[in-house]
């Protein structure tokens, strides 16, 4: 059985109430969910406990960082499958599988999918914690990282079709007078469309530009050569 921590350690308040991390506990041992919920509350997480996995995927997604630690055995959907569910629906939930039966295929197939640890009962408290702080910090990780890309999005949206059609030009590296000539339009009006991108995806250099339509994904205009502008 899981260890656990005395009830007087001193609690830390968030940096942030709504950055506060949960940790999702999806175990149909009462005794366990317990357990694990004592300790997480013990490290100043939030933990949510569930009987089983429909009453899990019940709960809405929770856009702070979290991770997921399930037992294997669940009396409805199990663990694996639950595990592809969230894969699809919740990608940012890393997934911390505890189980008391264990065996390798099960685990190379658990971590084969992206868990991020597979923990056999019992097991320690600081096991447990090592494996949850690593999940909560990636989890933190992709939200940042989705966050960025929805910015991005926004202030790209802003732009008008012909300041996207010079971004475009502009990150496949091709120069004012290149732009001017394939879209029919004079040099100083790309230079003002290409301020205009700059600011509206405030964009400092020529290289951000580029890194943000990378993670954007757009596609680059093809490079003309002198040629074909002339």
């Amino acid at each position: 059985m899981i260890m656990t921590r005395a009830l007087d350690k001193e609690l830390g308040p968030p940096s942030m109430s709504h950055a506060q991390p949960i940790v999702f506990v999806v175990d149909d041992d009462i005794s366990v969910r317990e357990s694990v919920e004592l300790l997480i509350r013990c490290e100043g997480w939030q933990p949510e406990t569930f009987g089983s996995a429909q009453e899990f995927l019940a709960r809405p997604r929770a856009l702070v960082p979290s991770c997921l630690v399930l037992d294997v055995s669940l009396p409805d959907l199990n663990g694996l499958d639950l595990q592809k569910r969230v894969a699809v629906e919740r990608a940012e939930m890393p997934i911390i599988f505890v189980t008391g039966y264990g065996d390798v295929p099960m685990t190379v197939q658990a971590m084969k999918a992206g868990a991020v640890e597979f923990l056999t009962k019992p097991f320690g408290d600081e096991v447990l914690l090592r494996a949850i702080r690593h999940a909560i910090e990636r989890s933190r990780v992709v939200l940042n990282r989705e966050a960025e890309i929805l910015a991005l999005r926004d202030c790209y949206t802003s732009l008008t079709h012909r300041e996207r059609e010079v971004m475009a030009l502009v990150v496949s590296g091709l120069l004012n007078k290149l732009i001017g000539s394939e879209l029919g339009i004079s040099e100083i009006t790309v230079k003002a469309h290409r301020g205009q991108v700059m600011r509206k995806m405030k964009a400092d250099s020529l290289a951000d530009l580029v890194k943000m339509a990378a993670k954007l994904r757009l596609a680059r205009a093809p490079r003309l050569n002198v040629s074909q502008a002339s």
